[in-house]
């Protein structure tokens, strides 16, 4: 019967005994509430005690925390509107503080509570500056100005303020759309600016390079023309040398290069007087020309047919 009653008292104080032991970890902090007023602040991790039942036991994140602040759009010092948005880096460094400005809402309060002074800092400071600056190296102290402000307001929550960086700066949807139709006038204006030096470079080069081609050409023509000249006077020479020593003979062979040329194996006809100057050497026998070879013998050799009337035989002139 003794151990009916006494089961259940060990029960009743065992769960005493671990209701009035918590452990604290090192990522976090803890507050010790007795019908909502602080009792104990615990910030060193370890394992703690309390009044089982009556006091309650907070755990809130000792870590450093973020915070991203939503798209907002700001009118700076130029006049020029832009569109910012923000990451904050932050932790509860006074817990009791943290408590009374967020009451039960916890980390997610907090953030709400942070933004709310992130944002007003933003555009008070990007409202005295020019876009500029704002994307220049001046960004850097800008930045750090508007962490300093938010960490003295910040410090009525209990929240240090560790950094604050501007994550995006852009320009609204119908300023950026008329900034890049802009941007791409200038580089159709660059564009159309150099096809224009390109091409005045092109008909320079290709002037220069005709002129070259026909001084060129000119010149090979004289030069040509220099050589031919020079080459015809030499047969000319040879030719009256040639002449000079036999001028019948020189006529004889000329003939007989005209006969070779004008009558041409097949059945070429042609109709002549035989009295003519260009058959004296296939008529009657000259006074001036040995006994030669027959007009027949030249027709076959030549391949000719003559029509007409006869052909006597003559004779070549002869060989000195």
């Amino acid at each position: 019967m003794k151990m009916v009653y006494t089961l259940p008292v060990l029960a009743i104080l065992l769960a005493t005994a671990l209701s009035s032991v918590f452990i604290v970890d090192v990522r976090e902090k803890v507050l010790v509430l007795q019908f909502g007023e602080v009792k104990q602040v615990v910030d060193e991790p370890g394992l703690y005690f309390k009044v089982p039942f009556i006091q309650e036991v907070f755990r809130y994140d000792d870590r450093i925390l973020g915070l991203v602040t939503d798209p907002q759009e700001f009118t700076l010092g130029d006049s020029r509107r832009l569109v910012v948005d923000a990451f904050a880096r932050w932790r509860i460094v006074d817990l009791q503080k943290f408590r009374r400005a967020v009451g039960v809402g916890g980390i997610d309060a907090a953030r709400d509570n942070l933004a709310k002074i992130v944002n007003p800092e933003i555009r008070d400071v990007l409202g005295g500056v020019s876009l500029q600056a704002v994307l220049s190296e001046d960004r850097v102290a800008l930045m750090n100005k508007i962490r300093d402000n938010a960490k003295i307001k910040a410090a009525t929550l209990g929240i240090e303020v560790i950094d604050v960086r501007l994550t995006r700066t852009d320009l609204p949807k119908q300023n950026l759309e008329a900034t890049y139709s802009r941007m791409q006038a200038e580089r159709q204006r660059d564009a159309t600016d150099e096809i224009a030096r390109g091409n005045e470079a092109a008909q320079t080069i290709r002037a220069e390079a005709d002129r070259q081609a026909v001084e060129t050409t000119s010149e090979a023509n004289k030069q040509a023309a220099i050589i031919r000249g020079q080459a015809d006077a030499k047969r000319s020479a040879i030719y009256a040398e040639a002449y000079g020593k036999d001028p019948e003979f020189f006529a004889f062979t000329r003939s007989l290069s005209a006969y070779a040329t004008a009558f041409k194996p097949g059945n070429t006809a042609f109709v002549l007087a035989p009295k003519g100057e260009f058959f004296q050497y296939l008529g009657a026998e000259s006074p001036n020309l040995a006994a030669g070879p027959s007009a027949a013998d030249i027709a076959g050799t030549t391949g000719a047919t003559g029509n007409g009337s006869t052909v006597a035989g003559g004779r070549a002139p002869t060989s000195p």
